[in-house]
């Protein structure tokens, strides 16, 4: 794909072949003789590997102390070499979890994944034994509901992969093992439904990971930008979530999950634009609140774009469409202010950003302080020096507030952005403008694609029967089929293919 390439070729800027990109494991690793000796040198000034040698036994392993769970050094290995004769030595092995390891590279990228690797007889093994220090289960901090479980997940892989496999309890449920990173090789796992997910979709979802050319990945969030249809869209084409109920019920729907080591987000694809107005607590009530909820954060969409360049628009060019019971206190508070309606609006705007994100980078409990009482004394200041009318601020302000009611926060980052780009138009254009930035607005939304599957679907293309999950949260019973942007033979959502 052009785009795609031109973007690589901005990311990747030196022109060094391949085998000069791999400081950590070099590709001459693959090209000698298993050898342990070599397997240590890697680590050479690592004040943090761990070498243990049984002479007596004639075994010796490395492991990063901080990367393994001690107890299962002790139950594993430590307890039958310390009291283990050479022939129990040799049982212990064949009968213990250890996996033979056939290259140098193979063995240096294991311990660097928190796995220790034991030498006995000049062969090579490793064993999985990778924990280390990780934070408890908690709840989800972008993500909160009322209704619902409050797990959310956390930086280690395996155990995102046993909160799915909690709730999934499948054998269709599979796994594929990736990396990314030519520095950090950080281990990345797709999980899919099989007979149900996909598998044009998640082929080329693992092509486009295996053919990242980028030195380190340490978040989903950064890995979902760089496997994008069309990089260039301020819009998400992936979506993002830290609730394992979320993502199961993606995998469910027939969709591919991607986890990625050390992020507590997983990525969810293909999805559609209507995927990021969803909420957990849509299921959870009844279908008629769920329905009504859905409705009110589409209007708040329209809100959020359009409310504020619908105001610069009236008041630069269409006083016409103002009521005429609204017109007189509409003049009195623009006749103090001394700046045209476009610079007053971006003005208010820039503010509103700041202290959002303000509120967002102090510790809690003083960035709601800010918000508060920052909007309201930096609002009231504002008008009474005659910068800003009354009614503006008003208008950002519910702007403001109908971006809060998106659930998804990289959605409503989005979405802020194409509001400045509104209300430049509207202040040079009026209406007129409005109505070509909407025209523009979806004709690239309908463009857009999600691992190939329209973004827009179900209303570009149309497919009725999905918009009783997409814009209504109608009953269980009329909800049967899955979506048709997954594009799978098992349609029926209550079965699966024997």
């Amino acid at each position: 794909m052009p785009l795609r390439s031109f973007i690589k070729n901005l990311i990747v800027k030196d022109e060094k072949p391949a085998q000069s990109r791999h400081p950590v494991s070099p590709p001459e690793l693959d090209n000698q003789p298993l050898d342990f000796k070599h397997i240590f040198a890697q680590f050479k000034d690592c004040a943090d590997i761990q070498h243990r040698h049984f002479k007596d036994k004639g075994i010796e392993f490395i492991y990063f102390d901080n990367l393994v769970d001690k107890q299962i050094i002790k139950e594993e290995l430590l307890n039958w070499l310390n009291k283990g004769e050479t022939c129990e030595v040799h049982r212990e092995i064949e009968s213990s979890q250890l996996t033979e390891v056939s290259s140098n590279k193979q063995a240096v990228i294991s311990v660097l994944n928190g796995d220790v690797v034991l030498r006995f007889e000049n062969r090579v093994y490793s064993l999985k034994a990778n924990g280390g220090e990780m934070r408890n289960i908690d709840e989800s901090e972008t993500e909160s509901i009322i209704l619902g479980p409050h797990e959310a997940f956390i930086e280690s892989q395996d155990v995102n992969i046993s909160l799915i496999r909690k709730r999934v309890k499948s054998s269709h449920l599979k796994a594929v093992s990736l990396s990314a990173g030519e520095i950090t090789k950080t281990p990345i796992t797709l999980m899919y439904l099989k007979d149900i997910a996909p598998e044009e979709e998640l082929k080329l979802l693992k092509d486009r990971i295996e053919d990242i050319e980028y030195r380190d990945i340490l978040d989903t969030n950064i890995l979902v930008q760089m496997i994008d249809d069309q990089p260039l869209s301020p819009f998400p084409q992936f979506f993002t979530t830290e609730r394992p109920d979320v993502a199961a019920s993606k995998l469910l729907g027939g969709r591919i999950v991607g986890i990625v080591d050390g992020s507590p987000y997983v990525f969810c694809a293909p999805v559609s634009f209507f995927d990021f107005f969803q909420s957990v607590d849509d299921y959870s009530q009844r279908w008629i609140t769920g329905t009504f909820i859905r409705l009110l954060r589409m209007f708040a969409f329209v809100i959020t774009v359009a409310l504020t360049a619908l105001y610069v628009s009236i008041t630069t060019f269409h006083y016409e469409m103002v009521p005429q019971e609204l017109l007189p206190s509409l003049i009195e508070s623009r006749s103090k202010v001394p700046f045209p309606p476009l610079i007053e609006a971006i003005f208010l705007e820039l503010v509103i950003e700041l202290l959002r994100e303000a509120g967002a980078r102090l510790p809690t409990k003083i960035g709601q302080t800010i918000g508060i009482v920052g909007g309201i004394v930096i609002g009231q200041a504002a008008v009474e020096a005659g910068i800003t009318s009354n009614i503006l601020i008003i208008a950002v302000a519910v702007s403001a507030i109908s971006s809060f009611v998106i659930p998804s926060y990289v959605m409503s980052a989005s979405i802020r952005i194409v509001r400045f780009s509104f209300i430049i138009l509207a202040g040079l254009w009026g209406n007129m403008g409005l109505v070509f930035g909407l025209g523009i607005l979806i004709i690239h939304l309908t463009s857009l694609t999600s691992l190939k599957t329209p973004y827009m679907i179900p209303f570009s293309p149309t497919f009725f029967n999905d918009w009783l999950d997409t814009i209504f949260r109608a009953p269980f019973m009329f909800i049967k089929d899955r979506p048709e942007q997954v594009r799978t033979s098992n349609e029926d959502i209550n079965k699966m293919k024997k």
